[in-house]
């Protein structure tokens, strides 16, 4: 399979408050490249978000503001894209959010959901969390809510699900955006 796992934070609960972001890029089920970039969200910091990702405000005071990264990534979201994450609702809804904010088109491009995908093909796991998935697989998850490593984990869920069951018990998950 083709696709680019995505993970975002955010920086409050506010869905366009993104303040890091990751694209790794999967071609023929084999991690292939990897984006990550810390981004000043122009808002302030709930203590709360902080706690769950460990980015301080101090930490992307010199980051780039989302404008500035999407001009380098947009290329990845196109209709023959499949971007893929867990809780894709969460990561999909920060993209469209953030982007509505700074006035920017969103782009129609495919999408899947690995918590779903992960809730039909193993639904003995006691939850269906990325932590708790990447372990039942034995994939290595080494900071959770970090960006890079949770794009990584998820990127190796799909490629462990395609491979175990076929492309074709994955495809009825793809949904299009935009």
């Amino acid at each position: 399979m083709n696709f680019i796992a995505m993970d975002f934070e955010t920086a409050s609960p506010k869905r366009f408050s993104a303040c890091s972001l990751s694209l790794v890029v999967v071609r023929h089920n084999q991690i292939v490249d990897e984006f990550y970039s810390l981004i000043n969200p122009q808002t302030p910091f709930s203590w709360r978000n902080t706690q769950i990702h460990g980015i301080h405000e101090s930490d992307v005071v010199n980051a780039p503001t989302f404008p500035d990264i999407w001009q380098h990534i947009n290329p990845f979201f196109a209709p023959d894209k499949l971007v893929i994450a867990h809780n894709a609702t969460f990561d999909n809804s920060v993209l469209k959010n953030t982007l509505q904010h700074y006035q920017i088109t969103l782009p129609a491009y495919q999408t899947l959901d690995t918590l779903r995908t992960s809730q039909k093909l193993f639904p003995n796991l006691p939850n269906h969390k990325l932590n708790t998935v990447a372990d039942a697989l034995n994939i290595e998850l080494n900071h959770h809510h970090n960006a890079l490593d949770d794009a990584q984990a998820c990127a190796d869920i799909l490629i462990h699900q395609a491979q175990q069951f076929g492309a074709q018990q994955i495809k009825p998950f793809i949904k299009m955006i935009g």
